[in-house]
């Protein structure tokens, strides 16, 4: 009998005997899989049937995230020295079933009775060695609307330029994954129609930019669309189009008598099968184009269903120009960066750009719109529906797009009528929740700065059906046009006869020694960081707002000096403003200089920029010695003999509590920074008596820690410091929520 005190013990110790370490992949919170094994440690195995489900569970999330089943399911009770063989395959209706919650949870009901090999490996380790040689193989598996997109992504992983057709081909003739998986039997593929967009290849969501429209969003905007047929005038027909309709979730929620007035289109082939299927026969107006033959069909788009070339608008041209036809644009357009590269000119040309940017709507825009709005496809959308479609008082367009388009790019100025503000994430769009707008506008032309929205959120989300219920969450969003970039309150220096050739730092505050510059660096005594803050939104923030000791190698920011840092300093504070922990603000607080320099008028807001900016993470400035051989001080923190501390000791009479507390907390972080000697290992921060340190070089340099490689767990070289930066920290995020945050809207900074 062993006496192992922990499983990774255990582990560790029976890999030894076995294989070398480095053959075991860990795969979702398992123990460990060698080549068709999985395996499951306990210390003490007293309920066979619970570890087994537990295992179980977990052959079901990789089956989910497209991973190899292997055949053979091995629990070791370490201290009993006692191994259980089962075979995978005796479970396969349990690992194609999805579970929620723990693995190791509510296991005990679960009833086996199929008898395992039992082996006793303490006395016989041999014979377990051979089972575990022996076992190579994996079972397979069927694809379903549960694992699809995992099987998906591995297809793509390993067919780097494949697109969706060859993976459609794939699973239903598999090769590649012949031994992993079955054939998809079904005869049409509408049982994936609310994750076709997750099954393009990953060039082609960047080109095509298709997020599908949670159902509960599409029940809820539903009834904007009956309110606008409501408005329609007596004796007029109606046509509901929707341009870019996928496989067609926005007009699920339409009664039968809505849908016979419906025109739909949509791009992307396979999109468009699933959509003819759903809506086959005289359930709609027509699907543009009604056919499409093989002839018709082009690297996976349908190109007489191009909303961005005049194909669609040509066939609906009869209703738009009869003016006893009321037209209600529904749609949900997709959305695709400026710079997206389409996957046939990736193959070509790495630096060719998506198709849309040469589209024919795309050329129309641009000769009526100036600015960068035409830099993304939602754009393309909206435009041309208020430039070509919308033209009678009682026409609509029920919208579906992230807020800026109304509130900082000024494409529309129609009459608002109602809306809603939804939870983005639940769009198949991966990363931080944010704010996405439904809103219903009519045709007369109005100037109009702000209106208001509730917001709604969905409860039990269901992914792979799309749906969940949707809540309201009582907050009534108010979006107020913003005009007036932040970036036109910088402080543009004139050239100095004491300037010389500088140097440049990248975005982690470092010197950037290679790449092409965009900015000739400049270096001057008084010079003592460079700021950037500038675009309207919070989208890739290190690159809108950032303070570094030198010009960033990109330029787009101003030189802060020793006269001008602490007017200044307020264009950092609103560039960190966290919408993000917010999903009703994400997306809908802006940017922007509309009030001019009125906030220069308030000293206490101007005191607290400085002091957050000083104490904040995000804060760039270093000490260093540049390739030019000049030592760079950082003068924007409390260390020494800055700039930034001169200022602080001439206000200190003034100095509030909380600040006075945070001021505090920095001074324990710099002592214990001092105490960083290099110990307790090879690797650990050293204080460096030459720099003065702000709160990020310290966190960078002297905060140091390593991960345990069993565990996974992180430690720290120097634990007290770690814990006083914590602390400092969380202080400077309440004093930012307290005395900044409100301020930043009441001076027009945010809105």
């Amino acid at each position: 009998m062993q006496h192992y005190s922990s499983e990774k013990e255990g582990q560790i110790d029976f890999y030894k005997k076995i294989y070398k370490d480095e053959k075991v992949t860990y795969e979702n919170y398992t123990d460990g899989v060698i080549d068709g094994v999985i395996f499951e440690f306990k210390l003490s195995i007293s309920n066979i049937n619970s570890v087994l489900f537990q295992t179980i569970k977990y052959l079901s999330r990789m089956r989910v995230e497209g991973k190899s089943i292997p055949a053979t399911i091995c629990l070791l009770s370490l201290n009993e020295e006692i191994s259980y063989f089962f075979n995978s395959q005796d479970f396969l209706s349990e690992i194609e079933t999805i579970y929620t919650g723990p693995s190791s949870k509510n296991n005990e009901k679960f009833n086996v009775v199929t008898k395992p090999i039992k082996i006793d490996f303490g006395k016989n380790i041999g014979y377990l060695v051979k089972l575990i040689n022996e076992s190579k193989n994996f079972i397979k598996i069927h694809i379903n609307e549960d694992c699809v997109v995992g099987w998906a992504e591995r297809f793509y992983k390993i067919r780097k330029n494949a697109i969706k057709g060859e993976f459609f081909s794939e699973i239903r003739n598999p090769k590649m994954f012949e031994n992993f998986i079955f054939p998809y039997k079904e005869k049409t593929n509408k049982r994936f129609q609310y994750l076709m967009d997750c099954l393009n290849d990953p060039l082609h969501k960047k080109e095509l930019g298709a997020f599908y429209t949670p159902l509960p969003y599409c029940r809820k905007a539903t009834e904007l669309v009956r309110s606008a047929i409501k408005r329609v005038p007596k004796g007029n027909d109606y046509v509901i189009i929707d341009r870019c309709a996928g496989t067609g979730n926005l007009e699920s929620s339409l009664t039968s008598d809505e849908l016979t007035h419906v025109i739909v289109s949509t791009y992307e082939y396979f999109e468009y099968k699933v959509l003819c299927e759903r809506f086959a026969g005289n359930k709609v107006r027509f699907i543009i184009p009604p056919t499409v033959s093989e002839e018709d069909f082009v690297a996976g788009h349908v190109p007489k269903a191009d909303a961005l070339g005049y194909e669609v608008l040509d066939q609906i041209k009869p209703y738009v120009e009869d003016k006893k036809v009321t037209i209600i644009l529904f749609e949900n357009p997709p959305y695709s960066e400026a710079g997206a590269k389409s996957t046939v000119d990736l193959r070509d040309d790495e630096n060719k750009s998506a198709p849309w940017k040469s589209s024919l709507v795309c050329k129309k825009m641009k000769e009526d719109i100036k600015g960068k709005s035409t830099n993304e496809l939602a754009n393309l959308f909206i435009w041309s529906a208020f430039k070509y479609y919308l033209r009678l008082p009682s026409d609509s367009y029920i919208l579906f797009s992230p807020v800026k388009y109304f509130k900082s790019q000024n494409l529309v100025n129609r009459t608002f009528m109602e809306g809603f503000i939804f939870n983005k994430t639940y769009f198949h769009a991966k990363g931080t929740p944010s704010a996405i707008s439904c809103i219903w506008w009519m045709q007369p032309e109005i100037e109009q700065d702000k209106f208001d929205a509730p917001a709604f959120d969905i409860e039990n989300w269901n992914v792979s059906q799309n749906d969940g219920v949707i809540v309201n969450v009582k907050r009534n969003i108010h979006i107020k046009k913003v005009h007036r970039n932040i970036s036109q309150l910088y402080e543009i220096r004139k050239s100095n006869t004491n300037d010389e050739k500088g140097i440049v730092c990248n975005t982690s505050g470092y010197e950037n020694v290679k790449g092409k510059l965009k900015i000739k660096p400049l270096y001057n005594q008084e010079i003592i960081g460079y700021l950037i803050s500038q675009s309207f939104g919070f989208e890739n923030p290190r690159l809108a707002c950032n303070l570094t000791r030198c010009a960033m190698f990109n330029g787009n920011g101003f030189y802060l000096t020793g006269t001008n840092y602490f007017e200044k300093l307020p264009l950092f504070a609103v560039g960190k403003y966290p919408s993000e922990r917010k999903w009703w603000e994400h997306g809908i607080v802006m940017k922007c200089s509309d009030n001019g320099n009125g906030y220069l008028k308030d000293l206490l807001f101007l005191k607290s920029c400085f002091i957050f900016t000083c104490l904040s993470y995000f804060n760039k400035c270093l000490s260093f010695t540049g390739t030019d051989n000049r030592f760079y001080k950082n003068e924007l923190c409390f260390d020494g003999d800055t700039v930034a501390n001169k200022k602080l000791n001439t206000l200190r009479p003034k100095l509030t509590v909380d600040e006075e507390i945070l001021v505090k907390q920095f001074n324990e972080v710099l002592k214990e920074s001092k105490h960083c000697n290099g110990y307790p290992r090879i690797g650990a921060g050293i204080y460096n008596k030459k720099y003065v340190y702000g709160v990020y070089q310290i966190s960078q340099e002297l905060n140091t820690s390593y991960k345990d490689v069993d565990t996974d767990k992180i430690y720290y070289d120097y634990p007290e410091l770690n814990t006083k930066l914590s602390i400092l920290r969380t202080l400077v995020l309440d004093y930012y929520d307290k005395f900044i945050a409100p301020k930043l809207f009441e001076h027009g900074l945010l809105k």
